[in-house]
């Protein structure tokens, strides 16, 4: 059974009126269509659609008219966008929260079964992927910072199960905050009577040019023409936190950054001290304009760049310094590492004979550890001392077939602590290991402690 017995708050079930959908007019091959008939509303969604998908998939809720403690099967839907052209794809928390098995529809009518990259209960928004073999259309984004209140707007998403269901209305305010349950909270979103239903939750709100400037969220139950979307800035700037190469993947680039007044370029808060970024003489106060391939507007650009990129390679970056051109070449490196070392170590790996001995952890649990710093924890007020960060996880090892994945926080197995290299070593090579059957496992994802056993595979050591 994949990963992992736990408890998980209940989703909330917002029931709203039965709204009139604005459907997308499709013209037979070959007819043609007058210039009249292309509004703007039309053309915007022609635009973005190809990157807005559908989310399905079956929860467990609790059965309120049932005896205590019995639930019941649903069918959840939602709404996502892509945002990076390999699959990643944000959209609400609640949408797969609970959701054993996800099930992602792309405009073309691809299917494929999504896995939760990491998510943000506060903010309900999540990131998952999935794996196509091909490049996707990314969103058209906006910026949610010139928003005005009654400005047209149009919503897209999977309402009532109906894909790619188009709505229109209008901002009808700015700013509000609303409480939907006990446990659930929203701040600063946008008030739209743009009709939005359940499963549209996930999908875009989108400027009449096309552009993304919110993320559909939440309506109000039992009232008419009212709902309500992330803006976008916000929005984006949590998907950057949830697709951060440190939690990921455990690297770093050591640049915070901000966007300018206007909305239209990156600018650089803060470079951590001995990060790459540092290292390469970037200051606050540079606009980062493109870092490799990707053309950067926002925290989420840097990120995604970066995201992939293997340990001790040199990215292209372009920057602005006081109006002025500069090109410098960032170093992907192990978070905290010395990007030189990083640098040396890459190119020695490609140099030097293969490790006679390979890495036990990797032949007997099936994953890649990394030392996780103490902070992480003591930022926390965990109660757990230290871990080991999942770096990679081999497809065909035990930890794959429990559902762990890289960003996880290895805390512990049966009775030991997994806080350093050496626990790891005494836990595989222990003489019990072979008799235990499987062995129970604790990860911390995001807020989570999750649990798990698996069965270690000890002749492999």
């Amino acid at each position: 059974m994949p990963i992992v017995e736990h408890f998980r708050r209940r989703l909330l079930c917002r029931a709203v009126p039965l709204a009139v959908a604005t459907l997308l007019a499709v013209a037979p091959a070959g007819a043609e269509i007058s210039p009249l008939r292309m509004t703007p509303i039309v053309r915007a969604v022609q635009a973005v659609r190809p990157a807005v998908v559908n989310i399905q998939g079956q929860k467990t809720v609790p059965d309120e008219k049932g005896p205590a403690g019995a639930t019941r099967q649903v069918n959840g839907m939602g709404t996502g966008v892509v945002v990076d052209e390999r699959g990643y794809i944000l959209t609400n928390f609640h949408v797969v929260d609970g959701v054993r098995q996800i099930r992602v529809t792309l405009d073309d009518g691809t299917a494929d079964v999504a896995r939760v990259i990491a998510h943000d209960k506060r903010t309900d928004l999540a990131v998952i992927k999935v794996n196509v073999g091909r490049s996707l259309p990314t969103i058209i984004v906006g910026t949610s910072m010139d928003l005005m209140t009654g400005e047209p707007v149009i919503a897209v998403g999977n309402a009532y199960g109906y894909e790619h269901t188009v709505t229109r209305g209008i901002i009808s305010a700015l700013g509000r905050d609303v409480q939907v349950s006990d446990t659930q909270a929203y701040d600063d979103l946008i008030q739209t009577d743009a009709s939005i239903n359940p499963g549209n939750s996930g999908g875009p709100l989108l400027s009449i040019e096309g552009k993304m400037i919110g993320l559909n969220v939440a309506v109000r139950a039992g009232a008419q023409g009212i709902g309500f979307a992330i803006p976008v800035d916000q929005a984006l700037q949590v998907a950057a936190d949830l697709m951060s190469v440190e939690k990921l993947e455990n690297k770093w680039h050591g640049i915070e950054v901000g966007t300018t007044r206007d909305g239209a370029s990156t600018i650089v808060r803060r470079v951590v001290p001995g990060s790459p970024a540092a290292q390469v003489g970037l200051r606050p106060g540079d606009v980062i304009t493109r870092l490799g391939d990707v053309n950067v507007a926002r925290a989420l650009d840097v990120e995604r760049a970066v995201l992939g990129r293997g340990v001790g390679e040199r990215v292209a970056m372009e920057v602005r310094r006081g109006g002025q051109p500069m090109n410098v070449q960032l170093t992907v490196a192990r978070r905290g590492s010395s990007p030189a070392r990083d640098v040396a170590a890459s190119l020695a790996s490609t140099t030097a004979p293969a490790a006679t001995t390979a890495d036990p952890a990797w032949q007997v649990l099936g994953m890649k550890l990394d030392v996780e710093p103490k902070a992480t924890f003591e930022s926390r007020g965990s109660r757990y001392r230290g871990g080991m960060r999942v770096v990679d996880v081999r497809g065909d090892g035990p930890a794959a077939a429990k559902g762990i994945r890289a960003g996880d926080i290895l805390v512990g197995m049966h009775k030991w602590e997994t806080a350093s290299d050496e626990d790891i070593r005494y836990i595989v090579s222990n003489e019990s290991l072979p008799t235990l059957g499987e062995v129970k496992f604790y990860i911390l994802r995001g807020e989570e402690t999750l649990y798990g056993a698996m069965k270690v595979d000890a002749t492999r050591r």
